[in-house]
C-alpha cells in the first residue's frame, strides 16, 4: 500500500517533485564538485606553487654548526658529495619530490676582473632506479626563473669538458648590464685550475643573487675550480601537506614524540618529515626546510580549502530550505487528502514516513544527478584554472547520495511538523 501511495504521489504531483529534484541536483552537483575540488586541490595547489621555488635546502654539517640557521652554503669550504644526488629519490616520500639542483660557487677572472659563478643542473639527466629518463635542475626547481635567450643544454660530455670549448651559460641580468654582454657572445673564463670558453646562451632574470653571477653547468665549475664531485648545497623542492600540531611538536623537539605519534609523523608528508629522510639520506648534511616557502604554501590550501567548506555549507542550507518552502506548500495543498488518512485510521508517524520516503526518493534522484553534473564540472575547474582535468576520487559519490538525502529529509523535518497540528475534521471541512 505505502509504495503505491508513493508511485501516485509522483505520479499526480510530477511539477512538483521535478522541482524538488531540481533543488537537489543543484545543491548535489555544486557539492559534489567542491568535494572532489577539495580532495584533489592540494597536490595541484602544492604544484602550482612549486613557482615559489625550492622549500628545503641541504647543507653541510660543519657549515650550518658553524654559522647556524642563517649560513650561507655557497660560502662554506665544506662540501657534499655529488655522488649521493641519487639517494634524494630513494626516500619514503621519494615520490614527492619535484626536483632538486646542487650549487657550487666560487670566482673566476674574467678580462681581468673578478667575476662570480655558480654551477648547478639546469634539466640534468639522473640515473634513478624505477625512473627512465628522469631530468632535474633549475628548470622544474626554480621556474620563476626568467631567461631571455636559451636555457644551456646538458649534460655536459667529458669531451667539451676535456677541451675547454663549447659551454655555455647564463649570465645574470645585473651582470650582463654592468659589463654589457648580450646572449651569444663568448667570454674567458679562468678558473683556480683552469680556463675555459663559454658563450652566452641567454640573460637571466630571478629577482636573487643569480643576478650578479654567471650561471653555469655544474661539471663545468668544478671543473674550472678543481672540485670534481663536489657541491657546496642543494635546494630541494617537495610536495608536502600543512604544518598542523604533531609537525610543529616534532619541529621543537622529535625526541618528545611516542612511537606512535613519530610513525605518523615520518608517513605524513610535512615539509620536517621530508628533510629528516634527506638527511638520513645524505652523509654529513644538515637539511633545513626553507619556512618562508612552505608556510605560504600551507596556508594558501588551508585558505582555499576553508573557503570550499563555506561554499559547501551554504549550497546546504540554501537546498534545505528549498525543500522546506516545496513541501511545506505541498502538505498545504495535501492537507485534505493528510486528513481522510487520519480519518481512515492512519498515525500520524506513517503519514510523515510517507512524507519523508517522498523527500528521500527526490534526493536520491537529484543526488545522482548531480554527481554526473559535479564530475563535468569539476573537470571543467581543473582544466580552467591547472590546464588539466581534476581527478573525480569515487568517494565522493556515496557521500553526495547521502548528502542530497539528508538535505531533502531535513528540508521536510520542519514543515512535516504540521501534520500533527491538522484535525481530520477541520481540514475536511475546509477549515
Amino acid at each position: 500500500m505505502l509504495w503505491r501511495m508513493l508511485r501516485q504521489s509522483w505520479s499526480r504531483n510530477v511539477r512538483r517533485k521535478s522541482l524538488a529534484v531540481l533543488t537537489v541536483f543543484l545543491a548535489a552537483g555544486l557539492i559534489s564538485a567542491l568535494l572532489a575540488v577539495s580532495i584533489d586541490i592540494g597536490d595541484k595547489m602544492a604544484r602550482e606553487l612549486k613557482s615559489y621555488g625550492a622549500n628545503i635546502l641541504v647543507e653541510p654539517a660543519g657549515q650550518a654548526a658553524l654559522f647556524g640557521k642563517n649560513s650561507n652554503p655557497l660560502a662554506s669550504e665544506e662540501f657534499l658529495d655529488e655522488s649521493e644526488l641519487p639517494n634524494i629519490k630513494d626516500i619514503f616520500w621519494r615520490n614527492n619530490i619535484v626536483g632538486f639542483a646542487p650549487l657550487l660557487s666560487g670566482d673566476v677572472l674574467v678580462g681581468g676582473k673578478h667575476v662570480s659563478v655558480l654551477g648547478t643542473f639546469f634539466s640534468q639527466p639522473i640515473a634513478i632506479p624505477d625512473e627512465e629518463d628522469y631530468h632535474t635542475g633549475q628548470e622544474s626547481v626554480s621556474p620563476y626563473w626568467q631567461v631571455t635567450g636559451n636555457w644551456p643544454t646538458e649534460p655536459v660530455s667529458e669531451s667539451v669538458l676535456q677541451s675547454g670549448l663549447g659551454i655555455v651559460a647564463l649570465a645574470g641580468k645585473q651582470l650582463a648590464q654592468q659589463n654589457g654582454w648580450q646572449v651569444g657572445q663568448t667570454l674567458r673564463l679562468q678558473g683556480p685550475e683552469r680556463a675555459l670558453e663559454v658563450r652566452i646562451s641567454g640573460i637571466l632574470a630571478s629577482g636573487g643573487d643569480e643576478e650578479n653571477r654567471l650561471v653555469m653547468p655544474l661539471a663545468a665549475v668544478q671543473n674550472m675550480l678543481g672540485l670534481e664531485g663536489k657541491v657546496q648545497a642543494i635546494r630541494v623542492s617537495a610536495l608536502t601537506v600543512p604544518e598542523n600540531e604533531l609537525s610543529r611538536r616534532a619541529r621543537e623537539n622529535l625526541e618528545a614524540l611516542n612511537a606512535e605519534e613519530y610513525d605518523l609523523w615520518y608517513c605524513t608528508a610535512y615539509v620536517s618529515s621530508i628533510a629528516h629522510q634527506l638527511e638520513e639520506a645524505i652523509s654529513g648534511s644538515v637539511v633545513r626546510p626553507i619556512w618562508q616557502v612552505a608556510t605560504s604554501e600551507g596556508v594558501v590550501i588551508d585558505k582555499i580549502q576553508l573557503l570550499l567548506g563555506v561554499v559547501t555549507f551554504a549550497a546546504l542550507a540554501a537546498a534545505a530550505m528549498g525543500i522546506a518552502s516545496l513541501m511545506t506548500s505541498t502538505i498545504m495543498e495535501r492537507s485534505k487528502e493528510i486528513g481522510l488518512m487520519k480519518a481512515l485510521g492512519a498515525r500520524q508517524w506513517q503519514i510523515m514516513l510517507l512524507f519523508y520516503l517522498e523527500a528521500a526518493m527526490s534526493g536520491l534522484f537529484g543526488g545522482a544527478l548531480g554527481c554526473i553534473a559535479g564530475w563535468g564540472l569539476a573537470r571543467a575547474i581543473g582544466l580552467m584554472l591547472f590546464d588539466v582535468p581534476l581527478s573525480f576520487a569515487w568517494v565522493v559519490i556515496p557521500c553526495v547520495l547521502v548528502i542530497a538525502m539528508l538535505i531533502a529529509v531535513i528540508g521536510t523535518w520542519f514543515p512535516a511538523r504540521r501534520i500533527a497540528r491538522l484535525y481530520p475534521v477541520e481540514v475536511l471541512y475546509g477549515r
